[in-house]
C-alpha cells in the first residue's frame, strides 16, 4: 500500500557484496596473522629444550656439591696442574646423550699473587665448580668453601 508522498520502505540488512568484502578482508589479514603464530611456536620448542637442558646441568651440579669437600679436593689434586681444564670424574661418561662435563679447580679469590689469574696462587678453602653439557653454550658455576 502506497501512500502520497511517501516511498516505500527499503530493505534492511546486509547485502551479498558486503559479506563478500567482509570476507575479503579477514582472509587477508589471517595470513599475516598466522605467519606470526608459527614464528612463535617455532621458538617454543628451542625454549623447551634450553630449559630441559639447564634442568640438566642443575641437576648433576646439585650432585657434586652433595659430595664432601674432602672428595672434591682429590678430585682436584689428582688432575693438577690442569684441573680447570680437564673434565673431572663427576662428568658423564662419553657418548652420553646432553652429556655433561664438570670442572673442579682450586680458586684464587684473593688475587693473592696479583697475576688476574683466577686459577692461580690455589686457596686450599675455596673450589670452583662448573657445570655444562658438551657442545653448547650451557653452564652453569659456582663456588664451594670449605
Amino acid at each position: 500500500m502506497k501512500i502520497a508522498g511517501f516511498a516505500p520502505a527499503r530493505q534492511s540488512g546486509v547485502t551479498y557484496v558486503e559479506v563478500l568484502i567482509a570476507a575479503l578482508l579477514i582472509a587477508v589479514s589471517l595470513v599475516p596473522m598466522m605467519d606470526a603464530m608459527s614464528g612463535a611456536t617455532a621458538s617454543d620448542g628451542a625454549h623447551e629444550l634450553s630449559a630441559v637442558r639447564h634442568a640438566h646441568i642443575l641437576g648433576k651440579m646439585e650432585v657434586v656439591l652433595a659430595e664432601p669437600y674432602s672428595a672434591l679436593e682429590a678430585t682436584i689434586i689428582a688432575t693438577m696442574p690442569h684441573a680447570s681444564d680437564i673434565p673431572s670424574s663427576y662428568s658423564d661418561l662419553p657418548g652420553a646423550t646432553n652429556r655433561r662435563l664438570v670442572y673442579l679447580s682450586f680458586y684464587d679469590g684473593d688475587n693473592a699473587d696479583s697475576d688476574d689469574d683466577p686459577f692461580t696462587g690455589m686457596e686450599p678453602d675455596l673450589i670452583w665448580v662448573r657445570t655444562l653439557i658438551e657442545d653448547t653454550q650451557i653452564a652453569v658455576e659456582t663456588l664451594v668453601y670449605r
